[in-house]
C-alpha cells in the first residue's frame, strides 16, 4: 500500500468536504450542496473535480471572495427564460434552488433557458445535465473560466477551458451524458499532472514562449491548447458568448481582470438549455429513434457510448472507495 495515499470510503468524502466547508465559513445549505457535488465527482472517478477542489473552495470562502451564505434568487424574465442570481455564492446551491422550477418550465414550454449569474463555478458540469435528463429532458450546459486557451492561430490565453456538457434521457437506462472541456485537457487534470510530476500528452499545451511542451508546469504558465485546433477554439468562443454576454456575465478575460488570483474559481455565469422531447416531436414518433443510434454505436468493436466509463467507475468506487494523496487530506483537515 502506498503510504503517500489514503483510502476513504465513499461516504467519508461527503463528511470530509462538509466539515471543511463549514469550517471555512459556509452555512449548512451551501456547504451541503457543494459537498454533494464534490462527492459526485469522486463517486464517478473524477479526482480533478472532487476533494482536489476543496482547498480552493475554502480559500475563496475565507478571503471573502465567495459568499458562503448565499441565497439564490429566481426570476422569470421571459416565458421560457429563468434568470438565477446566485448572490455571489458557489453554483451548486443555485442549481439546487432552480431545479424544480426549471424542469417544470421546460416541460410547460417545450424549451427553456436558465441564465445563472453572479456565481462561482468550480465543479464538473455533468451532474446538472444528468439530473435534468433523469427528469426526461435533453439538456446542454456551459460555463467559462479565466483565460487558458489562445484563439486560433494565437499563442496567448484568451478563452477559458470552457466546458460543455450534454445529456440525453433514456427511460430504461442511465442517461447518455458527456462533459468535456474545449481544451484538449481539463485544467484540473493539468494541475494534477503538475502536482504529481507526470508528463502531459502531446498537444496539451504550449509554454509562455509559444513552444509545444509536455511539462505541465510550463503549460500552466503558458497556454492550454483547444481540442481539434481551430474547431475547438471556435467552440470555446461560442461558450464565452453563451455563458457571458448572452446572460450579462463576464468574459474570461474580464474574470481574470477582476479576480483575486488566489487559485480558486472566478465569478461567472452558466448557460443551461433544456428541451422536452415530448414537446419537440409529434406523437406517435415517426423516426429518429435514439436507442437505435446508441445500439449501432455499441455494436461496433472498440466503440462505446460517451459516459459509459463514468458509470463503470461509479459502480467500482461505490464498492472500493477512493484514494487521495495524504498531503491533500492534511491540507483539507487544517
Amino acid at each position: 500500500m502506498n503510504s503517500d495515499t489514503v483510502h476513504l470510503e465513499l461516504s467519508a468524502v461527503k463528511t470530509l468536504a462538509l466539515a471543511a466547508l463549514l469550517n471555512a465559513g459556509c452555512n449548512k445549505a451551501n456547504a451541503t450542496a457543494i459537498a454533494n457535488t464534490v462527492w459526485k465527482a469522486e463517486r464517478d472517478g473524477c479526482s480533478s473535480h472532487g476533494l482536489f477542489r476543496i482547498p480552493g473552495y475554502c480559500r475563496s470562502l475565507k478571503n471573502g471572495k465567495v459568499n458562503g451564505e448565499a441565497e439564490p434568487r429566481l426570476e422569470r424574465t421571459a416565458p421560457s427564460v429563468l434568470w438565477v442570481d446566485g448572490d455571489g455564492g458557489y453554483t451548486p446551491l443555485a442549481l439546487e434552488t432552480m431545479a424544480d422550477d426549471f424542469a417544470e418550465l421546460t416541460k410547460s414550454q417545450g424549451v427553456a433557458v436558465a441564465a445563472i449569474t453572479n456565481t462561482f463555478h468550480f465543479a464538473a458540469m455533468w451532474p446538472e445535465v444528468e439530473e435534468l435528463a433523469k427528469r426526461g429532458l435533453c439538456a446542454i450546459a456551459c460555463t467559462s473560466y479565466k483565460p487558458c486557451i489562445p484563439p486560433a492561430g494565437g499563442t496567448k490565453p484568451l478563452f477559458g477551458t470552457n466546458p460543455l456538457a450534454f445529456a440525453w434521457p433514456r427511460p430504461d437506462n442511465d442517461p447518455l451524458v458527456f462533459d468535456q472541456a474545449s481544451a484538449m485537457m481539463a485544467r484540473g487534470d493539468i494541475m494534477i499532472h503538475a502536482r504529481d510530476g507526470v508528463p502531459l500528452p502531446d498537444g496539451a499545451g504550449i509554454d509562455k514562449h509559444g513552444n509545444p511542451t509536455n511539462d505541465a508546469n510550463a503549460v500552466l504558465e503558458g497556454a492550454q491548447l483547444p481540442f481539434g485546433g481551430y474547431k475547438g477554439a471556435a467552440i470555446a468562443m461560442m461558450i464565452e458568448l453563451l455563458a457571458g454576454p448572452l446572460i450579462g456575465e463576464q468574459l474570461s478575460l474580464e474574470a481574470a481582470e477582476n479576480d483575486l488570483e488566489e487559485g480558486g474559481p472566478t465569478r461567472g455565469g452558466e448557460f443551461v438549455l433544456a428541451m422536452d422531447p415530448k414537446k419537440t416531436r409529434q406523437t406517435p414518433i415517426t423516426g429518429g429513434n435514439a436507442e437505435r443510434l446508441f445500439e449501432a454505436i455499441a455494436a461496433q468493436e472498440g466503440a462505446r457510448l460517451p459516459g459509459v466509463g463514468r458509470i463503470e467507475r461509479r459502480k467500482k468506487v461505490a464498492e472500493e472507495g477512493v484514494r487521495i494523496p495524504r498531503s491533500l487530506l492534511e491540507e483539507i483537515e487544517v
